[in-house]
């Protein structure tokens, strides 16, 4: 797990809450560098918050019978409860600041090789016409299906939402083909839950639509790095945040 970072520290209150996977990383890095006040940081790895991660919470909610947001892992749930108290709020349901978060975008881990090997043709590829049928899509979406029900409880609770697009990066491990479509089936259902994506692929993809060198983490294969993350704060700056 990336460690959290966390500031609320001049020049004023935070401006957001940042949770995440280790995609949040450079975007807490960037605001902490802009200067940016914000509380939070990565809770875990991406594979965390794809399958279910939330338990039903039975207390009082908003009072429109919509429950809080409560993390089954143990050491998730107190980070997340820390950075909420430093917000001077007990639950997500008082939240007053808009939350960037990056939960369900490892499109790396969906697009896993072995996952799709029963889907290739003859050629040993994943073909166009299946990435782009509705059998793709619902298996994406089963893949996903914790992710998208956190993003339909933060809907339910009334807070704005916004989530950076992955890095565009496709290690070994993963079908490049599946990983790219799998990232449209994901930030259209988060759009359809009123998400605002934070999309920066035009800007920082080369012909191939892959992630240019100079927006890669040099160390590993999978997430962007400081650079990358200072375009995410601009565009959060310019959203409003």
């Amino acid at each position: 797990m990336t460690t959290p970072y966390s500031t609320t520290t001049p020049p004023g209150p935070a401006r957001f809450l940042l949770l995440g996977d280790s995609h949040a990383g450079c975007v807490g890095r960037a605001a902490q560098q802009a200067g940016l006040p914000f509380v939070g940081g990565p809770v875990g790895s991406g594979r965390d918050f794809l399958g279910p991660f939330l338990d039903a919470d039975d207390g009082e909610g908003d009072g429109d019978g919509h429950g809080d947001l409560v993390f089954r892992d143990a050491a998730a749930r107190q980070l997340v409860r820390e950075f909420l108290e430093r917000l001077g709020v007990t639950g997500f349901a008082g939240l007053g600041v808009p939350l960037v978060c990056t939960f369900g975008l490892s499109a790396h881990t969906v697009a896993t090789r072995q996952n799709w090997d029963v889907h290739r043709d003859r050629h040993g590829t994943v073909p166009e016409r299946f990435l782009r049928s509705g059998l793709f899509a619902d298996l994406v979406r089963a893949g996903v299906r914790g992710a998208l029900a956190f993003y339909d409880r933060a809907a339910a609770l009334g807070l704005r939402v916004l989530a950076p697009m992955p890095p565009q990066r496709v290690p070994g491990m993963s079908e490049p083909a599946v990983f790219f479509a799998a990232q449209d089936v994901i930030g259209t259902e988060l759009a359809a839950r009123g998400v605002e994506l934070i999309d920066l692929r035009a800007r920082v993809t080369d012909g191939a639509g892959h992630q240019r060198p100079v927006f890669c983490q040099a160390d590993d294969t999978i997430h962007g790095n400081l650079a990358f993350g200072r375009l995410v704060v601009a565009e959060l700056l310019d959203a409003g945040l």
